[in-house]
């Protein structure tokens, strides 16, 4: 498996093959929680979504400053076909996936990422 710093150095097309390579291969991906839910990002076209990881330890690194309070959940690729894909879709929320800090992240549909994962 690649280290933490090893993806955040790869150019965003490697990171996003990576990604879904990762989340395949373990059957989970992670979101940031806490006793309100999951952190939710607004993207510089002013999309909102859920920023989501391939690792713990990647979501962990978002978990500073305002989110200092928040841990890593795990969400099985089974649940998160059917229930998150049709509730982001209903609150028209994108997935931002494995956000890197200083770039502008990966947007996708909840239904073109559910399409990545199969």
């Amino acid at each position: 498996m690649i280290t933490d710093n090893d993806f955040f150095n790869l150019k965003p097309e490697q990171r996003l093959a990576v990604f879904f390579s990762t989340v395949k291969e373990q059957g989970e991906l992670f979101i940031l929680n806490d006793e309100h839910g999951c952190v939710m990002l607004t993207s510089d076209e002013d999309e909102e979504g859920i920023p989501v990881w391939p690792t713990a330890s990647l979501a962990s690194m978002w978990a500073d400053q305002e989110w200092a309070h928040c841990e890593p959940k795990a969400i099985s690729l089974d649940v998160w076909k059917e229930r998150w894909t049709s509730g982001m879709s209903k609150d028209l929320l994108h997935v931002i996936l494995a956000p890197v800090p200083g770039e502008e992240s990966e947007l996708m549909l909840p239904e073109d990422f559910a399409e990545k994962l199969i």
